[in-house]
């Protein structure tokens, strides 16, 4: 696939690359001989640049709300390897909170203007942010992809995620309209929009408490409910097949693909 794909010697920026789908990113493009710039808070554990050759990966620290340090990857990212030609928008969290809890007054588990701003900030925000800077090196250099992390509940909506999910359909709206403006200077934006996936470090105790509260369910209804009910392949998705997709997406052999997102679910739809 590295040699089919022709992503050796690319520059890749992905945003929240240390942990969960992001470092399945990270690891699928190390494989196609990339050379990636990983932005998160948090460095990403050794394991990640043992997979790496050498100058293969930067790590850059960064906050995706704020201008400035979203402008330094650009930066770093020209000053290690030169150009940008895909940016990866995987940065977000999902805080599950009801818009009204009636069953208990200043409850936790009801949406406060805190928890609105941070997912916006960093959800909506901070793709925005990412986007212009890479987005401003692509079209001096005739040429780039951005990738946006999206997902199903953008267009289907969620219980117990109502802020999670205007955010994502924000990035549903972002792919469309700025591959129409971008598409002149020979950039294409792309989404995709995973569903279910296996369990990662980032699907806590706490979310899954949220969550299952939101709903009216246990936790272990929560987690016995999803495969069994409502994803056609009776499965999560793993990891590596999101990957799969955005190094697909991020390769010429996509080059007629954008302004569209590709659901990847498992057929799941709605429920």
């Amino acid at each position: 696939m590295s040699e089919w794909l022709e992503l050796e010697g690319r520059t890749v920026i992905v945003t929240g690359g240390s942990s969960g789908i992001g470092k399945a990113v990270v690891e699928a493009l190390l494989e196609n001989n990339a050379n990636v710039v990983l932005a998160d808070l948090q460095e990403p554990q050794q394991e990640l640049y043992d997979k790496a050759n050498d100058d293969q990966l930067l790590f850059v620290r960064t906050n995706v709300t704020e201008r400035s340090s979203v402008e330094n990857i650009v930066n770093e990212a020209k000053k290690k390897y030169g150009k940008i030609d895909v940016l990866v928008n995987n940065a977000g969290i999902n805080i599950p909170r009801l818009l009204v809890d009636p069953k208990q007054d200043e409850s936790q588990f009801e949406l406060n203007d805190a928890i609105f701003e941070k997912m916006v900030n960093i959800n909506q925000k901070g793709v925005f942010l990412c986007s212009q800077a890479a987005g401003r090196e692509m079209v001096k250099a005739g040429k780039g992809v951005i990738v946006n992390m999206v997902s199903e509940s953008g267009l289907e909506g969620s219980e117990g995620q109502s802020a999670y999910a205007a955010t994502k359909a924000a990035i549903y709206s972002f792919t469309r309209s700025w591959a129409k403006e971008l598409g002149k200077y020979n950039v294409r934006v792309v989404g995709l929009a995973p569903g279910i996936l296996e369990k990662t470090g980032l699907r806590t105790p706490a979310y899954e408490e949220a969550l299952a509260y939101t709903r009216g369910i246990t936790v272990q209804q929560l987690r016995q409910g999803y495969t069994n009910k409502s994803i056609p392949l009776k499965r999560d998705g793993k990891l590596s097949e999101v990957a799969d997709l955005v190094v697909f997406l991020s390769s010429d052999r996509a080059s007629y693909i954008t302004g569209t997102t590709y659901n990847i679910a498992g057929g799941k739809t709605r429920g």
